[in-house]
Order: structure tokens, then sequence, then C-alpha cells
């Protein structure tokens, strides 16, 4: 099958000499067999698990980001604390 889409582009690209309607077609053509017909961005995966993947990868993302920005918020947190805790001593 990949044979004869082959051999079909190559023809088409031969009459585009002739007009060049035929080199849109198989622009078109390629641009099909790429991105739908060998696994790209608009076809499933084979092992039928890219949503999954993504969702793992987007947590993933995500427990990264929390991770890195609550130590940050909790230092400050903190520093809050020792404030108030020390201005509560003080007496205001």
């Amino acid at each position: 099958m990949f044979v004869l889409l082959l051999i079909f582009i190559v023809a088409l690209l031969g009459l585009g000499f002739l007009d060049p309607a035929w080199w849109v077609a198989a622009a078109v053509l390629v641009f099909g067999l790429v991105h739908y017909g060998r696994g790209g961005a608009g076809g499933r995966s084979r092992d039928g698990d890219s949503e999954y993947r993504d969702y793992r990868d987007h947590r993933d993302r995500q427990d990264r980001w929390d991770r890195r920005y609550s130590q940050q918020r909790r230092g400050r947190w903190n520093r809050q604390d020792r404030r108030d805790r020390r201005d509560r001593e003080d007496g205001w």
C-alpha cells in the first residue's frame, strides 16, 4: 500500500511540470500521509495509550511545578508565621 502511494506521489510530481495544480495535489497527499497515516498528530498511536501518556506527562509536569513553588511559598509562610508570633509576643 505504501509503495503504491509513493508511486502515486511521484506521478503527481511528474505531472506538476505540466500543470502546477498537480504539485498541490501531491503536497496534500504527502501532508495527509505524514500527518494522519504515519502516527502524526491526527492519528492514534498503535499501542492505544496516547491519551493516558498525555495525562501522565501533564500530571508529572504539574507535580514538578507544585514541588518547586510550594517550597518557595512554604519558606515565605514560615517567615510570616515567625513575624506574627513575634508580634503577638511583643503585644501587638
